[in-house]
């Protein structure tokens, strides 16, 4: 019993360890812009459409915030994001290698003394009593760039065919290949029809944030 013991209990302090040490990686954005060849086909593309599972603009990601880009990376790794190009994509990569790549793409395209509003755009009516509904500005901050943990995403700014598929990713279960884990924006998303969400979306879209698309050469 003794033995069974101590091993379950090397086992814990070993994923444990295991975790701290992937929190702890500090990403190098020089690095990261050696890494990123497999994501600027998609990325690296002002207005680069997506077709799975239906046509949209891929996500800006240059100034998104770099924690919230390795969490991404690790949530296609393990399967709570289902999306088989991305899951490719992030099973090749390092903690270390996802660490630089975020680095890179969180400074990537930044203007020095660029400055965001406090707060977004006045909503219409409707649109005001869905964001209360979902309480979207409680994670993301006033103006929606400004999150309140660096683990969450900017949205404002972002394109808004993305954020729609986004939103309908995360009422989606069971499917294979596509769909969300996550119980927060799970339960938040399901609150709404995809027509609510569209609204949501288009207005997250028109609000000004760090958010773009830097065209990058496919042949570095």
């Amino acid at each position: 019993m003794k033995k069974i013991v101590s091993i379950a209990f090397a086992l814990t302090v070993s994923a444990v360890s295991s975790l701290a040490f992937a929190q702890d990686i500090k990403g190098d954005a020089n690095a990261g812009e050696k890494k990123i060849a497999m994501c600027i086909g998609c990325h690296g593309i002002v207005g680069y459409q997506a077709s799975f599972p239906e046509v949209y603009k891929v996500p800006k990601i240059s100034g998104q915030n770099e924690k919230y880009i390795t969490t991404v990376l690790n949530a296609y790794k393990k399967g709570e994001r289902k999306h088989p190009t991305m899951r490719g994509i992030a099973d090749s990569l390092s903690d270390q290698d996802m660490a630089d790549i975020s680095a890179y793409y969180a400074n990537h395209g930044k203007v020095e003394g660029a400055s965001l509003p406090d707060k977004a755009k006045e909503p219409n009516a409707k649109v005001a009593a869905l964001l209360t509904k979902g309480a979207c500005a409680s994670c993301h901050g006033e103006n929606f760039a400004k999150p309140i943990d660096p683990s969450y995403p900017k949205i404002a700014g972002q394109n808004a065919d993305y954020l729609f598929v986004a939103l309908k990713s995360y009422k989606v279960e069971g499917a294979a290949t596509w769909g969300r884990s996550n119980g927060v924006m799970g339960g938040v998303a399901k609150q709404f029809s995809n027509a609510e969400l569209k609204e949501l979306a288009n207005y997250m879209a028109a609000q000004q944030g760090d958010l773009k698309t830097v065209p990058q050469s496919k042949f570095r």
